[in-house]
């Protein structure tokens, strides 16, 4: 059995999304909590394997893969089924493309370390904070739900790589108070998706530390 350790936080979006792509692959891994508040994820430890300094990091047999779409991809590709990024071309870049307004174009400008940024080094307030959270979450989700299908996931019949990235990102809307109610496809695929173990196993509430 190939000896799989997550390096992650529990509130990390980006951890969230590999914590549920592991558990749709049904997959057995050893957790390591990273404790993004305490800065663990700079000690030089853990910048020895991780130049980058974040989570999520998954090492396979003592080799760090870094980046949460690139851990999907390697799960993908070592652990096939049940698949959550399509083989053929067109509904590859499909799924990819809607994976990808949420990783690329909502995930970074809300960072934590963005956030702290603006708060600490540029003098926002919390209320411009939240202004801006709320901005760029609602042009990724005015997108996303013009180019969510009709199926009972944005993966299709099935969960996919994008499905992985819209609960954590619907997540911390709700963290935010953003309103959700221009989004009732999304709304309505993220509670579809909640409904099953491997999205609820993965949860924030279900991973913090005691």
């Amino acid at each position: 059995m190939t000896s799989l350790v997550l390096h992650d936080y529990f509130r990390s979006s980006a951890s969230f999304r590999v914590r549920i792509a592991m558990n749709l692959k049904a997959l057995a891994y050893e957790r390591v909590e990273v404790s993004l508040i305490a800065g663990e994820q700079r000690s030089d430890s853990y910048l020895e394997q991780n130049a980058q300094g974040f989570v999520p990091m998954l090492v396979v047999e003592g080799e760090p893969i870094i980046q949460s779409m690139a851990i999907i991809d390697w799960l993908d590709r070592a652990f096939p089924e049940p698949r959550l990024i399509p083989d053929d071309p067109m509904p590859r870049a499909v799924a990819l493309a809607r994976a990808q307004v949420i990783a690329s174009d909502i995930h970074p400008l809300n960072n934590l370390r963005v956030l702290k940024y603006l708060t600490r080094d540029l003098g926002l307030n919390e209320q411009t904070k939240d202004r801006w959270i709320a901005t760029w979450i609602a042009q990724g989700f005015e997108a996303l739900e013009a180019m969510a299908g009709d199926g009972r996931y944005l993966g299709g019949d099935a969960p996919g790589i994008a499905d992985c990235c819209l609960v954590p990102q619907m997540y911390n809307a709700r963290r935010f108070e953003v309103p959700l109610d221009e989004y009732p496809r999304l709304v309505e695929i993220d509670a579809a998706c909640m409904k099953l173990d491997a999205f609820q196993k993965a949860h924030p509430d279900a991973v913090k530390p005691a």
